[in-house]
């Protein structure tokens, strides 16, 4: 942020819609005039690092995420991924106006965001569903992501009802006991573990009509526990989640039920995880994973998930991005609860240790990254087990990502004995194609909008040289 003016009228004035304010009522929890904040909003003046202080003070919002570039919309980072693509790079789109469209214009940037995004979707099409109905380009699983992480995934009803519910749960012995108990006692709900072949391509199914909750034999115990809780939430929560929903206004049926699910996923990883205790052993332990998993009877997967939600006003933890990939590369999941290096549309930097967690099964590897502008990142990576596998000869192996800004580390059990100040960190980038590192040995493509610098009598350690700008 040092040598650049913030201009930020349009996350100013989010944030007063969200909170329900008007100019006058903002302007003096600031300690401003209505007509100053006016021209904030405006753009009409830069925001200064005082204002951000007043509103760390009296909006509970954190500061850097609040003034990095992109805040909840569209930033500069993924509009020049966007203006990458060939069929833009002839545009000759400079960093300085996507900068200026993020901050002055985010709904627009948005909507560019999401029609490549519909782009990129119908280029998978196949040739003869070419004409189909333009509101499927949006896929289910596209739109959810958004959703949730425009929310920086975390939802305050939810995490109320389910600490509530998760106190009352509470068995020194056996999470999935009290989970049990609780659907039969309060619901009428038998559970029970199953053959597979009960359940033919499910891992889970709930009978509502003979009230009988079955579970594949083949899933793990913690996520039999999962599943229990997710049941649970489905039933316990069932008039809140659909407020949420509708309050989403999902664009088709498949984003609503897909929505609905991961409200009740989340639910159900809060009502194992509840809040407070959670959050309290989390500092206490460092955020040691397998510490954690051993108290709530929760993976390793389950509770790299629970510590990027942790954004409640007043209580927050640390603020973690999470990945996690399949050995080809496809990601699968993407949770970020501050700012997110890494590019939307892409995979991930082949320089970040993600992938080395293949060759070394069970173990975490631990790596300090620094993305182009100069943000350093502490990282651990480690592989983890698909929750079911119905044929022994599949790869039952993922692999988590999971980071956070360099100046949270030591919060961190993983970063213990690390020189976090002298250590080099590993320079990585977004997708290759808009990287700005031109050194780079593990470039896959050529950057875009970039002259190359490529000599016949002259080969250099990146596959494509170019000329900085």
């Amino acid at each position: 942020m040092a040598g650049r003016k913030l201009f930020l009228g349009a996350r100013l004035k989010r944030l007063r819609r969200e909170r329900g304010l008007n100019q006058n009522a903002m302007a003096a929890d600031l300690g401003i005039s209505p007509s100053y904040l006016n021209h904030l909003e405006r753009n009409q003046r830069p925001v200064t690092a005082g204002i951000l202080l007043r509103l760390a003070e009296a909006f509970d919002v954190d500061i850097k995420t609040f003034a990095a570039e992109g805040g909840e919309s569209a930033g500069p980072d993924q509009l020049a991924e966007i203006f990458s693509d060939p069929m833009l790079t002839g545009l000759g789109v400079t960093r300085i106006e996507l900068v200026e469209l993020a901050d002055s214009a985010p709904a627009i940037a948005d909507g560019i965001a999401r029609l490549y995004t519909a782009v990129r979707e119908l280029q998978r099409q196949p040739a003869d569903e070419a004409g189909s109905d333009p509101r499927v380009l949006i896929t289910p699983e596209t739109w959810v992501r958004d959703y949730i992480q425009a929310q920086r995934n975390h939802f305050l009803e939810l995490e109320e009802g389910a600490e509530t519910l998760g106190g009352a749960l509470g068995d020194p012995l056996s999470v999935a006991e009290a989970l049990r108990r609780r659907l039969k006692e309060a619901w009428g709900v038998d559970s029970r573990v199953v053959d597979p072949e009960m359940l033919e391509d499910a891992s889970q199914h709930y009978d509502a009509q003979r009230r009988a909750f079955m579970l594949s034999s083949l899933l793990r115990p913690e996520n039999r526990t999962f599943g229990l809780a997710y049941q649970l939430a489905l039933l316990e929560f069932a008039p809140l989640i659909e407020r949420l929903v509708e309050s989403a206004r999902p664009p088709d049926a498949g984003s609503r039920h897909l929505l609905h699910m991961s409200f009740a996923n989340y639910a159900a990883g809060a009502i194992m995880m509840p809040y407070g205790r959670f959050l309290r052993s989390a500092e206490e332990h460092r955020y040691a994973l397998d510490r954690l998993c051993g108290q709530f009877g929760a993976n390793i997967e389950q509770v790299a998930h629970r510590i990027t939600t942790l954004g409640r006003s007043g209580a927050r933890g640390v603020p973690f991005f999470m990945l996690r990939v399949d050995p080809a590369g496809n990601i699968s999941k993407r949770y970020a609860g501050e700012s997110f290096p890494f590019s939307h549309f892409g995979g991930t930097c082949p320089r970040w240790h993600l992938h080395a967690a293949f060759q070394t099964p069970g173990q975490t590897i631990r790596q300090l990254i620094e993305t182009p502008d100069g943000q350093r990142y502490f990282t651990i990576s480690r592989t983890i087990e698909r929750p079911i596998r119905p044929d022994l000869r599949d790869d039952a192996l993922l692999a988590i990502g999971l980071g956070c800004d360099v100046r949270y580390a030591p919060r961190i059990a993983y970063a213990d004995g690390l020189d976090l100040v002298n250590t080099p960190a590993t320079p990585v980038g977004p997708a290759c194609a808009i990287c700005p590192r031109i050194g780079c040995a593990y470039r896959a493509t050529a950057p875009a909008g970039r002259k190359l610098a490529v000599e016949e009598n002259r080969k250099t350690i990146s596959p494509y040289p170019f000329v900085a700008s």
